[in-house]
């Protein structure tokens, strides 16, 4: 694939993330495979972190976790010290400085805790961080998705729309997540491994699907940008 095919593909991951570890997964092995164009691929998670909704960024701040892991397994560590160098931005996209981003804290929070339990951030920067996350949670109303009600009854959050299917996907898939954390409790031993090959060996090439899905996901960005 060429770098404009690899961009296509990987953005696609990125917006079509659930609260499923296989779509994190996916995600991941296909940056791996294609770790030549790190920096590209670096770039395609902060541009979507600074354009995309609450919900998918949420997404991909847990996309983070596992990518992050993942390439140190496979010696990929170009993609874990990029990460550590644009923390911050990242976080600040996640949950920006406006109080938006309220509803993410937690999120943030619990990924910046694994971030730091792996060792791709120090515990120096991880407690540097939370100070911003308490100044953000504060600022967002400790995390609360309704303050007001904005134009034509649409709620929002201090500047920032929210509309109804936007909170029942986020509260739909932080059940999903919960429920994924249960059972990895009672994963027998193999089964992560075998599955992770299947998904490396899946990886394939870009096909016309995700140059639909690219253009739908265009469309939907400017649509939104259109109504704000």
């Amino acid at each position: 694939m060429d770098p404009f095919e690899v961009r296509i593909r990987f953005t696609s991951h990125l917006t079509h993330l659930t609260a499923s570890h296989t779509t994190h997964q996916r995600a991941a092995i296909f940056a791996l495979k294609n770790r030549s164009m790190d920096e590209d691929l670096h770039s395609c998670i902060l541009e979507q972190l600074e354009t995309s909704s609450l919900n998918t960024r949420a997404n991909i701040m847990y996309f983070i976790e596992t990518l992050t892991s993942l390439a140190k397994q496979e010696g990929a560590l170009e993609f874990v010290r990029m990460m550590q160098r644009d923390i911050l931005r990242v976080v600040d996209a996640v949950v920006p400085g406006d109080g938006s981003g309220a509803a993410n804290v937690r999120v943030v929070r619990k990924v910046l805790g694994g971030l730091g339990e792996k060792g791709v951030l120090m515990k120096d920067t991880v407690v540097e961080l939370e100070d911003i996350l308490k100044e953000r949670e504060r600022e967002g109303g400790e995390g609360n998705l309704f303050v007001n009600a904005g134009d034509e009854g649409t709620p929002k959050r201090n500047g920032a729309r929210l509309d109804k299917r936007q909170i029942e996907q986020r509260i739909e898939e932080d059940r999903e997540r919960h429920k994924r954390a249960r059972e990895s409790i009672w994963a027998v031993p193999g089964e992560n491994e075998a599955e992770m090959e299947r998904l490396w060996e899946e990886a394939s090439e870009i096909g016309e699907d995700d140059y639909i899905a690219a253009s739908e996901d265009m469309v939907e960005r400017r649509q939104a940008i259109a109504l704000g």
